[in-house]
């Protein structure tokens, strides 16, 4: 697998924090997921690729369902632990190593494409779509939930990216909501539902633990945490909280149909 220095960075840091993924992470509440299918019409038996699946919070609902559930990931330590707590409740999946910006499937294989809060991450969100509308059959859904910023925050989205990038630099850029719709349109999807929710992060010390961010990295954010801009401030809504540094994240959630 020939890996971009994005693709890598991404794969060494999931590799090294798998551990942190799985229960009790925050992406084990799948309520966004849930909200998110309501604007589908799945078959009982659907064939689901969730792309860069991490613990694989999200595949695992979904094959608990009664779907048939492809777990996909660039980094295999992530895979390992997914396909240990498939077997731990009982639940089939299959698991593929693969970058998100390439996929080894056939054409018109799946009837939903899922990806959870890892779009951030992928070098090409433009491959990724267009691999997305490849794999997926006539009238199949693509369900996104990721971070986002709100349209025309130019500003604020400038500052989250410094701070996210230091946080953990395999990141690589929040799309906003207009952005996605374009690369909707651009591959045959018609947004079927695209809706911004403020999502409340737990304090700063746990965001750092989760991605390991050195020191040096950490006194960054707190200088940027110190002089962000007005605007930062109030999209954001950053505050202190019992002496800790807390935001609301803005969590987009779009939902796509292949023409």
């Amino acid at each position: 697998m020939k890996l971009d220095k994005v693709q890598k960075a991404a794969q060494e840091q999931f590799a090294r924090q798998s551990h942190r993924y799985g229960q009790g992470h925050i992406l084990e509440n799948v309520e966004d997921v849930q909200a998110g299918l309501e604007f589908t019409q799945l078959p009982p038996d659907a064939k689901v690729l969730d792309v860069a699946t991490g613990g694989g919070h999200t595949g695992l609902y979904l094959a608990s369902l009664g779907h048939d559930v492809t777990l996909a990931d660039i980094a295999q330590p992530m895979l390992d632990r997914a396909a240990k707590t498939a077997a731990e409740r009982g639940l089939k999946v299959q698991t593929s190593q693969h970058a998100a910006e390439q996929f080894p499937y056939p054409d018109d294989s799946f009837d939903l494409v899922a990806c959870r809060v890892a779009a951030h991450h992928f070098s090409s969100p433009e491959s990724f779509m267009r691999e997305t509308a490849r794999v997926l059959k006539s009238g199949g859904y693509f369900l996104l939930i990721d971070g986002s910023v709100q349209d025309d925050e130019l500003e604020a989205e400038e500052w989250l990216h410094q701070v996210e990038k230091l946080r953990d630099p395999s990141h690589h850029r929040f799309l906003t909501p207009c952005t996605w719709a374009r690369l909707c349109e651009a591959n045959n999807f018609s947004v079927v539902h695209s809706q911004l929710h403020p999502f409340k992060q737990p304090d700063l010390n746990w965001y750092f633990e989760t991605a390991a961010t050195s020191s040096e990295n950490r006194k960054q954010v707190l200088e940027l945490i110190a002089t962000a801009p007005k605007s930062a401030r109030k999209l954001f809504e950053l505050t202190e909280e019992n002496g800790k540094i807390v935001w609301w994240w803005q969590r987009l959630t779009l939902v796509a149909r292949k023409s």
